[in-house]
């Protein structure tokens, strides 16, 4: 079982080709740069799609800096917000899936990828690739690449560990999507994963 954070109606909808930027792509980590494949971005738990999603209101690290170096005892320490709107036009899915998916961040595909993207790291300034190159959150360029590899290849999609915690698996997952859509149902505010992420961004949901 895997689970989805998507927009209404159906959270395993994926986006309309014509949202794609001038590169292509929608932004995303393994999104395809030749307008071949969508991808859609799931995880092995709530969890999971709770701390991908929210991740974007943390509060910056220059302010957790700022506040260390001020001297006495302060026991403050800042919440970021997450606005009530943000849950409403959005759905949790869960959906059986099949397939074959590579391990992107597995030591042999890091061989494998190591050495077919030699020249594409070189033209993108990236001196080694391994799986914290894979990891970062730049160049997208890369981990877009490695991804056309894979579907080249004839698989269906990415498994790869979430850069908020390697307990956390995600999926990237090709079209055509092999997918069993089972549940679908609004966000709800005291669901225990959601209170979790919260508790590990340190954030809390705003009043509007």
């Amino acid at each position: 079982m895997i689970f989805r954070i998507g927009r209404r109606p159906d959270p395993w909808q994926p986006p309309d080709w014509s949202l794609a930027g001038s590169d292509g792509t929608f932004g995303n980590r393994f999104d395809n740069q030749d307008g071949t494949y969508r991808v859609l971005y799931a995880s092995s738990d709530r969890l999971g799609c709770y701390l991908e999603t929210l991740a974007r209101f943390r509060v910056d690290l220059t302010l957790y800096a700022e506040l260390s170096e001020i001297e006495g005892e302060d026991d403050f320490v800042p919440l970021g917000h997450v606005p009530l709107s943000w849950a409403e036009p959005r759905i949790l899915g869960s959906a059986e899936h099949n397939g074959v998916y590579a391990e992107l961040y597995g030591s042999e595909w890091i061989g494998l990828l190591r050495q077919e993207l030699a020249s594409d790291c070189l033209e993108l300034g990236v001196s080694e690739l391994d799986a914290s190159t894979l990891q970062q959150s730049t160049p997208r360029a890369l981990t877009q690449r490695a991804s056309r590899l894979v579907f080249r290849r004839g698989l269906d999609g990415i498994h790869y560990h979430s850069k908020y915690g390697h307990d956390i698996w995600n999926w990237a997952l090709f079209e055509p999507f092999k997918l069993l859509p089972k549940d679908a149902r609004s966000i709800d505010l005291a669901d225990p994963e959601l209170m979790t992420a919260l508790a590990i961004h340190r954030l809390q949901i705003g009043t509007r």
